[in-house]
């Protein structure tokens, strides 16, 4: 067990059922957390950045993170047509090689769940849709449920929430966790099976590093299955320090309580170089459990193009333009 697990509350019996009686207990857990080595987490992420995969590894490892890819439109102009569009790259991403891997899911908003869940029918692929007030977070509990539930009764296999980055920068630390076990609860479906939820921190307008090791821990403890970056709406998403710091805390957290929760960076990963970066990044930080769609989310849709050109490369010697993919 790693330091920071041996020091949670609890985690001696397994659990952290404890942390969250009270906004005082919960507020004494999180800035109990050992504070985060800025040089040192900066430097191993940079360390690992320049880690190189081979040819035989490189073709694996662009399936794989093909396999990983959330594919997403959340634009106030999308359209039923979009939407199905988007639906038919994900179950297909290059219409001339079929030996291509799906993509773990599609990401839409709740009005368009029901038209991603018909066109990915029997297909595997996930559906995933923002909900509780996507990006700001920014609204009252009921709607937040309403929200979700909305985009559950749709069909949603996945729900995207964000947290009120106000109250947590307020020190409200309790009401965002209640938020998420509510949400979580509002993630349930009448046959007892429940939508996976993810919980996006906006880690870009969390401040420190130190407050986003707080929020991988109470979006935990509330019971979140993933942990996430970023909506992709603001200055600065996703980075390879701030995921390093939310994998450390996957880790910490499985070793203090046995649960093993996801990641998915997002935002500002667009290139071949940048996927493998992150892989490299998962496999050496939490090694081969986590190289799993189940485990391990790229929220990157421009990501799929390069992937794609560079997956013909390796397999005829020849690099294709931005002609040869479609424009999402």
């Amino acid at each position: 067990m790693s330091t920071l697990a041996a020091n949670a509350p609890g985690a001696a019996g397994g659990g952290l059922s404890d942390v969250a009686a009270s906004e005082a207990t919960l507020r004494r857990f999180l800035h109990g957390l050992p504070g985060v080595d800025q040089v040192g987490l900066e430097s191993r992420a940079a360390t690992l950045g320049t880690r190189s995969i081979k040819t035989t590894a490189k073709a694996l490892a662009i399936d794989l993170a093909i396999s990983m890819i959330d594919l997403t439109t959340l634009e106030g102009a999308d359209t039923v047509g979009k939407v199905r569009s988007l639906c038919a790259k994900g179950l297909n991403p290059d219409p001339s090689d079929r030996s291509v891997p799906q993509v773990a899911a599609i990401c839409v908003y709740p009005d368009m769940v029901a038209t991603a869940k018909e066109a990915l029918r029997g297909s595997g692929v996930q559906v995933a849709s923002v909900a509780t007030a996507f990006p700001s977070g920014r609204a009252g509990l009921p709607v937040k449920l309403a929200d979700t539930a909305e985009a559950v009764a749709a069909g949603a296999d996945e729900i995207d929430m964000v947290i009120d980055r106000g109250a947590f920068l307020s020190g409200r630390y309790l009401e965002v966790f209640e938020t998420i076990v509510a949400v979580k609860a509002a993630c349930a479906r009448p046959d007892g099976s429940s939508a996976h939820l993810k919980v996006i921190f906006e880690t870009g307008e969390l401040q420190t590093y130190d407050n986003v090791r707080r929020a991988s821990w109470l979006a935990m403890i509330a019971g979140a299955d993933f942990i996430k970056t970023s909506t992709g709406k603001v200055a600065v998403n996703a980075t390879p320090p701030v995921t390093l710091l939310m994998l450390e805390a996957v880790r910490d957290f499985r070793a203090a309580t046995g649960v093993q929760v996801g990641v998915k960076p997002a935002g500002g990963i667009r290139t071949t170089k940048d996927a493998m970066k992150y892989l490299v990044m998962v496999n050496e930080t939490l090694g081969d459990d986590w190289l799993d769609p189940h485990w391990f989310r790229f929220g990157a849709s421009s990501l799929l193009n390069d992937l794609l050109m560079q997956r013909q490369k390796l397999s005829t010697g020849r690099y294709s333009g931005p002609d040869y993919v479609t424009v999402d």
